[in-house]
Formats: C-alpha cells, sequence, structure tokens
C-alpha cells in the first residue's frame, strides 16, 4: 500500500514545489526596479544603503550599475541608457553633462578629499610622509597611478592636487617630474580598479579617495588641505589647477577647474521608475537614512543636503524639498 500512496502523494509534492518557484519568480518580477548609475566611489557605501532600503520597500529591487562619474553621466546623454538616478563624484558632471536634455535638477549632497594609498608591502611605505610624499613618486623604481580623467573625476582631481602640490611647496617642475614617472599604463579606466592593484603588490600607490581607502582597509597619507581638495576654504588657491579632458564630441576638449569635491545627485529625466527612485532618493538623503552611512563609512555628507536656488528647491518631487537647503 505504502508504494501505492507514495504514487499519488509525489505529484502533489511536485506540483507544490513548481508552484512555489513560480510564485516566488513572479514576485521578484512584480518589483518596481530602480536603475542607478553612479560613481564608483558610492559603491560600499551604497551596497549598504540598498540593504536597507530594500528591507524596508520589498516592493522596489534597486540594480546600481558603478563607474566613472563621466563615463556613467555620457551612458545617459549620449547612448540613451536607461536609468532613474544619476549620483556623481563630481556634481558639475551632472551640471555639464545632463542638464537640461536629461535632468533638471543636482542636489549637492557629500564631500570627500584626496589621499595617497599604499599597503605595508609598497616600496618605501616605512618612509613617506607629509614631507617627502613627492619625491618618492619620483623614484624609478616606484610603481604609482590615477584613474583615467576623461572617464572619471578622482583622475582629473589627481592631476589638480599634484599640480597644486608645485605650487604649495614652490618647486618648479615638480608635476612634470612626478608625471615623468608615472606611464600611461599605470592609468586606469576607474580609480577603485587601482585598490586591487594596490593589494595584489602589481602597484605602491594610488590616489583615492579618502572614503575608498577607509572602506578598502588601505593605509593612506593625508595631506595638507592647500592640496587636498577636500576644503571649500581654499577654493581660491584650488582654482589655480586645471585639466584638459575630453568633451560631449571626438575632438571637443573642456578645462575642469580645481574646487572642493562635492557629490551630486539628480533624478533623470523620463526616468523609467520615478516613483520608487524618488523614494529612494528621499532615503539616501535624510540624516538618519543613507547620509548616516556615508558619514559611517568616512564621507562627509552635507545635512542638509544643497541646491543653488530657492526655485530648484521648489521644482524638487515629493519630500526632498524639506531635505535640503538653498545654499551656494
Amino acid at each position: 500500500m505504502a508504494p501505492s500512496i507514495s504514487k499519488r502523494v509525489f505529484p502533489r509534492i511536485v506540483f507544490a514545489f513548481f508552484l512555489i518557484v513560480l510564485m516566488h519568480v513572479s514576485t521578484a518580477a512584480g518589483k518596481e526596479k530602480v536603475i542607478i548609475f553612479h560613481a564608483g566611489s558610492l559603491t560600499v557605501p551604497l551596497a549598504q544603503i540598498e540593504k536597507e532600503f530594500e528591507a524596508a520597500n520589498p516592493g522596489i529591487d534597486i540594480l546600481r550599475e558603478a563607474g566613472g562619474s563621466t563615463k556613467m553621466a555620457r551612458m545617459i546623454s549620449e547612448l540613451g541608457k536607461p536609468a532613474d538616478i544619476m549620483a556623481s563624484a563630481d556634481y558639475k558632471v551632472i551640471d555639464k553633462t545632463l542638464i537640461p536634455a536629461k535632468a533638471d535638477w543636482n542636489i549637492r549632497f557629500a564631500t570627500n578629499q584626496l589621499v595617497l594609498c599604499y599597503t605595508a608591502n609598497s616600496r618605501y611605505a616605512d618612509q613617506i610622509n607629509a614631507d617627502n610624499w613627492y619625491e618618492i613618486l619620483q623614484k624609478k623604481e616606484v610603481v604609482w597611478g590615477h584613474s583615467d580623467p576623461n572617464l572619471d573625476p578622482c583622475g582629473y582631481r589627481s592631476l589638480m592636487v599634484l599640480q597644486l602640490a608645485e605650487k604649495y611647496y614652490r618647486q618648479p617642475g615638480l608635476y612634470d617630474r612626478m608625471i615623468a614617472n608615472r606611464p600611461e599604463k599605470n592609468v586606469r579606466p576607474k580609480a577603485v580598479e587601482l585598490v586591487s592593484m594596490l593589494k595584489s603588490g602589481s602597484m605602491d600607490y594610488a590616489w583615492e579617495y579618502l572614503s575608498v581607502a577607509i572602506q578598502h582597509e588601505l593605509k593612506y597619507l593625508t595631506l595638507d588641505d592647500h592640496i587636498n581638495l577636500g576644503n571649500y576654504q581654499f577654493d581660491d588657491f584650488y582654482r589655480q589647477a586645471q585639466v584638459k579632458v575630453t568633451g560631449k564630441k571626438p575632438g571637443e576638449w573642456v578645462i575642469r577647474t580645481g574646487q572642493s569635491v562635492t557629490y551630486g545627485i539628480t533624478l533623470v529625466k523620463n526616468a523609467p521608475n520615478p516613483d520608487g527612485a524618488i523614494r529612494f532618493l528621499e532615503y539616501l538623503l535624510s540624516a538618519e537614512g543613507g547620509l548616516k552611512v556615508l558619514k559611517d563609512m568616512g564621507q562627509p555628507p552635507f545635512i542638509p543636503c544643497r541646491v543653488p536656488s530657492q526655485a530648484i528647491q521648489d521644482a524638487l518631487p515629493g519630500n526632498l524639498q524639506k531635505l535640503v537647503e538653498v545654499r551656494e
């Protein structure tokens, strides 16, 4: 009798199993998907923010794609890639690349600073300090690099740091001497790629944001505020640095001028899922939500976040108006 019972029960078990799988797939497919393009330096904190947000909003699935901010913005503006949100390590990338055709506004939400990262195995790791770092980067046996200035703000900011060091230390030609010891192969598409090169020992030093150094547990050297692009009170000094990068069209060039590091974020026009995107932005830009995660991970947020005019604040959707202040 037992075999006959199992023959009757087994099909029911199989059917129930497939029903559960079907319900799971149907539920996942029914989720509202919010697509976020963002700077590589935001990868670690956004992963945590995504986890917290999805736990509180089970009907929304956050899909993120990271890369150099300039590259990610161009994927929206030039290639027409669908996205709901764009978060840039340089708020000016949004202003210059997405507004007004692809976005209406830009919220400044965090800052950062440039540091020189290394590991215990880096050459001269036991000797480098704030007074001799530029001498060590000129040593032939030292391998150092930065990200691509045409694709990633950290890249052109790294070059700005070197230019500012020449002026701050009053050493004419210092920038050229350092660059002469950095071959093109050490320029990577995005700054976070350099982290693995440091940890593998294939690179001694790399320019990164302070938050990235902390999140990846790297050793790092902090520089004077005149150099690190981390203090808005030194913006007049920072403006002495200028880097030429590729523009929107082939053969076109634009000049990036030094300014303190400021991150920006926007809702893309014709976003596939604007409602879910606005809910995510409300969480990300709240003091006890995403901004707390940024702060805990070594990246100082603006609390409240900032927009340049009352008209822009009034145009913000949802509860975003309450999360920002008007400030130049």
